[in-house]
C-alpha cells in the first residue's frame, strides 16, 4: 500500500513558490535600491543558493539583464525609481526631432533671407554721396621733437 503523498507533495510546491517569491522579491529590492545585482548577491538577500537561482531559467535570465544593465553603467547604478522610462525617452527623442526640425526650417529661412537682401545690395545702384571705397595708403608718421626745456 502506498503512503498519501498529496501532502508531501502540496508541501514542496508551497515551499518552492515561497522560495520563488524570496528571490524575486529580493531582486526586485536589490534593483530598486540601485545595488549591482549578482548570482551571489541575489542568493546571500532571499536566503537560497546559487544553484538554485542558476536552475530557474526564468530568474536567472533576470539576474542576468539586471547584470548586464548595471556593468553597462560607467558611474554608480541609478536605482529603477530614477530611471527613465522607454516611454519617456521616446517622447524625449521626439521633442528633440520636432526642435531640430524647426531650428532646420529657421535656418533655411534666414539663408533665403539673407541671399535676397545680398541680391539686392548687389543690384541697387550705388548713390552719389557713396564714391568707390579707395584704398587706403600708408602714411609714414613723421616725429618732430622740439625743444627741451
Amino acid at each position: 500500500m502506498r503512503p498519501d503523498t498529496t501532502a508531501i507533495v502540496t508541501a514542496a510546491r508551497r515551499r518552492r513558490e515561497l522560495t520563488r517569491a524570496k528571490a524575486i522579491r529580493a531582486l526586485h529590492e536589490l534593483d530598486h535600491a540601485g545595488t549591482p545585482i549578482t548570482f551571489e548577491i541575489v542568493a546571500h538577500t532571499a536566503g537560497v543558493s546559487r544553484s538554485w537561482l542558476y536552475a530557474q531559467a526564468d530568474i536567472r535570465a533576470e539576474v542576468q539583464r539586471l547584470r548586464a544593465a548595471t556593468q553597462r553603467a560607467s558611474s554608480a547604478p541609478i536605482p529603477a525609481s530614477q530611471r527613465a522610462s522607454e516611454t519617456s525617452v521616446h517622447a524625449r527623442l521626439q521633442a528633440a526631432l520636432e526642435r531640430n526640425r524647426t531650428l532646420d526650417q529657421e535656418n533655411q529661412r534666414l539663408r533665403r533671407q539673407l541671399a535676397q537682401a545680398l541680391g539686392e545690395r548687389r543690384q541697387s545702384p550705388r548713390e552719389a554721396s557713396d564714391p568707390k571705397p579707395e584704398r587706403v595708403q600708408k602714411r609714414r608718421a613723421s616725429v618732430t621733437i622740439g625743444p627741451c626745456h
